[in-house]
């Protein structure tokens, strides 16, 4: 394929102003909305495929949230680009001061494979609700998942405006050479550098949703049945393939042993055994191995068993941890757990400080100053009290990660605005103007300048 052709044609429809329509823009999310919804069974399939997602999950942590997002921006896009009047300060009287929200141009967008849909449509509906057009390249470990995109965008929408390709890595590199104008990759830190890298080269504008060790706080206020429960899942959720899943816990020492006993409790009642419908295989035979080298086997106190054939990993919890471990030395990204206990919250606070800032953090607790230092203390992309990976579910939040977990975000309005520049527009009048600011500059002139101004 010639990657200069493509940018170049994708570049001339943007020049042509017609993504640029709002009747054009919502035209296309409508018709998005449509193919997706009328090839929901083949989208199943092909996540099934690739690592044995089911309808629920794919669903549930999928579909549900690009349908979401795409009747968001149908029901909201006049409001989201009207021009938003702003106050005229008193050196530019009189006229008018407003924000217009303008497409950046030719989009590439790089997916995901552990959200393969989820990861890869959300950010080019956000692009194509701005305004932009999209060159879109899914994860190549999720096969049958890319080809179907493939397939159903490629033959559904032009070249020019809305485009997926699968590329290998040599593919990607020469496509990064082109000059985009505006990046968005979710995925690894160590490959988000390689694009970061590769948009510096043209100061291309570029997000970047990446991951990281995302902690989780259980204290000794928290309702321990709960915070279990609500761990087990938002943990071993796609079997821990999520990058906001809880990556370790940090337990309060006096209710460490209680807490552990409702934790098995939970994974074996939501019974994640081999084969299971809603437990995901690992997505390739060097993630499965990569996972059980992070596997201490003195260390296990559930779980552990494992079948590279069937790319299965049980639920694995380890205790007694500490930050030397393998297991802390690197995001897990799979279904295994490590503990770790505390007897002083803003210790342990100080240990997440001392490392990369994680894309999310949770608490559990039922303590209001609890609360507050969480909020306060420690940095990080987005999280919960109370609660696990809920957080991405509502739209009105941002969804992003700071420092080595990314940068920028996205989401409702927030997707809008990061594909969108902000550009300013200033209208005066021609008429009524004083004449301060003109030279010849006088004793007089700069008197009323510091009472006008200062």
């Amino acid at each position: 394929m010639d990657f200069s052709d493509l940018v170049a044609g994708q570049r001339e429809f943007f020049n042509s102003q017609k993504s640029k329509d709002l009747a054009f823009r919502k035209q296309q999310l409508q018709q998005l909305l449509s193919l997706l919804q009328s090839n929901e069974d083949a989208m199943y399939q092909a996540i099934h495929a690739d690592f044995g997602k089911s309808k629920f999950d794919t669903f549930s942590t999928e579909l549900s949230f690009i349908y979401s997002e795409i009747n968001y921006f149908i029901k909201h896009l006049h409001r989201l680009a009207k021009p938003k009047k702003v106050i005229t300060n008193l050196p530019n009287l009189w006229g008018k001061s407003r924000i217009y929200h303008e497409p950046y141009g030719v989009c590439l967008i790089v997916g995901a494979w552990n959200y393969p849909y989820q990861l890869t449509l959300l950010p080019a509906i956000a692009a194509m609700t701005a305004g932009n057009t999209c060159i879109i390249k899914p994860s190549d470990l999720t096969p049958s998942t890319t080809a179907l995109l493939q397939s159903l965008i490629n033959s559904h929408f032009p070249k020019d405006y809305l485009h997926v390709v699968d590329f290998d890595v040599e593919q990607t590199t020469r496509l990064l050479q082109e000059r985009f104008d505006k990046i968005f990759f979710t995925g690894s830190t160590r490959v988000g550098k390689i694009y970061h890298q590769a948009a510096a080269k043209h100061l291309t504008p570029i997000t970047l949703e990446l991951g990281g060790k995302s902690p989780v706080f259980v204290t000794a206020s928290a309702n321990l049945k709960v915070a279990a429960k609500r761990i087990v899942w938002g943990k071993f959720l796609n079997a821990g393939q999520t990058c906001i899943a809880p990556d370790y816990i940090y337990v309060h020492r006096s209710v460490k042993a209680e807490f552990i006993k409702h934790l098995i409790d939970y994974i074996k009642e939501f019974e994640y055994e081999e084969g299971s419908e809603h437990y995901t295989q690992i997505i390739t035979e060097q993630h499965f191995d990569r996972l059980c080298f992070l596997i201490n086997p003195s260390k296990i106190i559930y779980g552990g068993r494992t079948n590279r054939d069937k790319r299965y990993i049980e639920p694995t919890v380890l205790d007694e941890v500490d930050w030397n471990d393998k297991c802390m030395q690197e995001e897990i990204f799979g279904p295994i757990m490590p503990i770790l206990e505390y007897t002083d919250l803003a210790e342990a606070f100080d240990s997440v400080r001392a490392h990369e800032k994680p894309l999310a953090a949770y608490l559990f607790s039922d303590d209001k100053r609890e609360h507050k230092l969480f909020n306060h203390e420690i940095s990080f992309g987005g999280g919960c009290i109370n609660d696990t990976l809920m957080h991405i579910s509502n739209n009105r939040l941002p969804f992003g990660g700071i420092g080595n977990s990314g940068m920028g975000n996205y989401h409702g309005k927030f997707g809008f605005e990061t594909f969108s520049h902000a550009k300013a527009i200033l209208q005066r009048a021609t008429w009524g103007e004083p004449n301060i600011k003109y030279p010849p500059y006088t004793t007089s002139k700069f008197q009323w300048l510091k009472r006008l101004l200062g």
